[in-house]
């Protein structure tokens, strides 16, 4: 693809995101991620309303009448992507592939983080590391994480997120927010995750094709596992070939998200077929339900 043509593509993509963050998202993001510490701001004189607990006894002594301190929030948030890069992901039946429908979605959330003063980061991986970005602010930085999704050429095809979360693990130490963006083709990751989960504020989105889920009637069909290599050919016309497949893709689903609930991640499906802009607005609103209970 030619550079103009690849510049056109992102200007088109950072359009479309930056007017949903505007219009939608940009509310649900700030209350579902706030500063995650207090700094000292002033101290001034005690009014009608204020807590005990402010009081500042030395200045109140020195002064002869009651002075308060106060603290603002420190707005300031890491927010790092995970986004998978396996030959997996360059595949689609429907709207998009979705390595572009991840794009998209990333580029939503980045823009998100940004217009509330965070800093956005990028690991890609596959069955290794394929780029990390440090977190940073500034439209530079989102258009560069959505360059390196849309048009970095990997080394690996395989899976390995246990190897991924490892890494970000070691490398960030601030508290930060963690998406994990991935069709989680992969197994063996779970305890690594859970630890993860402990330190940072981890989020999982699963990206699915229809196609991976339902085999179409089409008769006899060559298929090409991406990421091994691997040839084969199914008789799509044949109904229990089909109800078997999609017997065993459901118990798979499935297990992955009982999974995720028993490590405490929260886990949304996405499918490339559907709009994910109603799906993220659901997702944040019941977080923020859920943290206005505890």
């Amino acid at each position: 693809m030619e550079t103009s043509e690849i510049l056109k593509r992102i200007r088109k993509i950072e359009i479309t995101t930056k007017n949903l963050v505007e219009e939608i998202f940009a509310g649900e993001y700030h209350s579902l991620f706030r500063g995650q510490g207090l700094e000292f701001s002033e101290v001034r004189e005690y009014m009608p309303g204020d807590g005990f607990r402010d009081i500042d006894w030395n200045v109140t002594a020195r002064m002869g009448v009651p002075y308060v301190k106060k603290f603002e929030e420190t707005r300031e948030l890491n927010v790092i992507f995970l986004v998978d890069s396996s030959a997996s992901t360059v595949f689609g039946t429907r709207n998009y592939l979705k390595s572009e429908y991840i794009a998209e979605i990333t580029a939503v959330l980045s823009f998100s983080a940004l217009s509330n003063q965070d800093k956005v980061g990028l690991l890609l991986f596959s069955d290794r590391i394929e780029k990390y970005i440090p977190p940073r602010k500034g439209r530079k930085i989102a258009l560069q994480i959505l360059r390196e999704i849309l048009f970095f050429n990997p080394e690996g095809r395989k899976t390995d997120i246990k190897q991924a979360v490892e890494y970000i693990s070691r490398v960030i130490k601030k508290r930060s927010i963690i998406f994990v963006i991935s069709d989680f083709q992969d197994d063996g990751f779970w305890n690594s995750l859970k630890l993860l989960a402990r330190r940072h504020d981890v989020l999982a989105l699963q990206i699915i094709d229809r196609a991976e889920s339902e085999l179409p009637d089409a008769g006899i069909i060559p298929f090409i596992d991406p990421e091994s290599g691997e040839l084969f050919t199914t008789n799509t016309s044949n109904k229990k070939v089909r109800d078997k497949f999609k017997l065993h893709t459901a118990m798979l689903n499935e297990n992955t998200r009982r999974s995720f609930k028993e490590n405490r991640v929260d886990m949304l499906e996405l499918h490339t077929d559907q709009s994910y802009v109603l799906e993220l607005q659901k997702f944040f609103k019941q977080r923020i339900r859920q943290k206005a209970k505890r």
